[in-house]
């Protein structure tokens, strides 16, 4: 069932799919630029749980007013407020890539509202051993959005975001595959309002996780890294919070997208990695904690 949520800047959209009668608590499933529909397969995958899915602020059904760039404290807060219109906790949560990001940042603020966060790959760029060049490699992806658009800003993404191991100081001047060779629009429409490069992608990469907080919570908080994933950057970041966090990370099957069943144009493998979030959620699978 569709709701919509007002809160400051914005209208949320989001989809409550009732569960079989259980005693578990709700499992809300986020993600960004990634919008509710991303999650289908997945919520799917769970008739048990009552599943919680939804649009960021200014992505998908959700709109946001002004202008500039969506912050990962403002995420944060539009989900403590729709956590609290849901009955305000504690519920699970499910977060991917951005929306880890957002999830953590959400449990630092509010851990009272979380029992249980997933964090599958969250693109924490800061906690890199390599991090000068990473958020460099970002800004040059960004710089080249705004300079010539959506499909050579794309291609210089999915370069970075698929080079295995630490990024060379001189990534931005390296050549990189054609936008028409990864079947990406060649000509620059005009267009600067993309989610994920104008809204998302400088904050969400840029983001100083509050470590003392998120060791402190009540929250069990695991991160999830892909088995295919080994290397890239996201995987590296997973590791590198776990670390942070003094635990370690979960290996979830497949890919960064491991939980798609087809959608966004990647396949990965949804139901031995729904599996592994049964097991994690039911505390069959946990982090192990580091010597200290």
């Amino acid at each position: 069932m569709a709701h919509t949520l007002e809160v400051p800047g914005g209208t949320l959209h989001y989809d409550v799919r009732e569960g079989e009668t259980s005693t578990a608590p709700m499992l809300l499933m986020i993600g960004s630029p990634m919008d509710a529909s991303g999650f289908t397969g997945l919520a799917a995958r769970f008739p048990d749980r009552t599943v919680v899915t939804y649009d960021p602020r200014g992505i998908g059904r959700s709109a946001r007013t002004g202008g500039g760039e969506s912050t990962p404290e403002q995420h944060a807060d539009d989900l403590h407020r729709l956590i609290g219109a849901l009955g305000g906790g504690p519920v699970d949560v499910f977060a991917s890539s951005g929306g880890a990001v957002n999830g953590l940042a959400l449990v630092a603020r509010h851990p009272e509202q979380v029992r249980t966060l997933v964090a599958h790959e969250p693109p924490a760029a800061q906690v890199l051993p390599d991090r000068e060049q990473a958020l460099a490699a970002v800004v040059d992806i960004r710089r080249t959005y705004d300079r010539h658009g959506f499909g050579p800003a794309m291609a210089k993404f999915v370069a970075v975001t698929s080079l295995r191991g630490e990024i060379p100081a001189d990534f931005a001047d390296r050549p990189v595959q054609s936008p028409a060779e990864l079947g990406l629009p060649s000509e620059d429409d005009g267009s600067r309002d993309d989610v994920m490069f104008a809204q998302n992608l400088m904050t969400c990469t840029h983001y100083e996780h509050d470590f003392e907080a998120l060791r402190a919570a009540s929250t069990r908080v695991v991160i999830g890294v892909g088995a295919e994933s080994e290397g890239e950057m996201a995987h590296r970041a997973g590791v590198a919070v776990a670390g942070r966090l003094g635990t370690e990370p979960v290996t979830f099957p497949s890919h960064h997208g491991g939980f798609l069943d087809g959608a966004f144009g990647m396949k990965g493998d949804p139901d031995a990695f729904a599996a592994t979030l049964h097991q994690i959620l039911a505390g069959d699978r946990h982090t192990t904690p580091r010597e200290t």
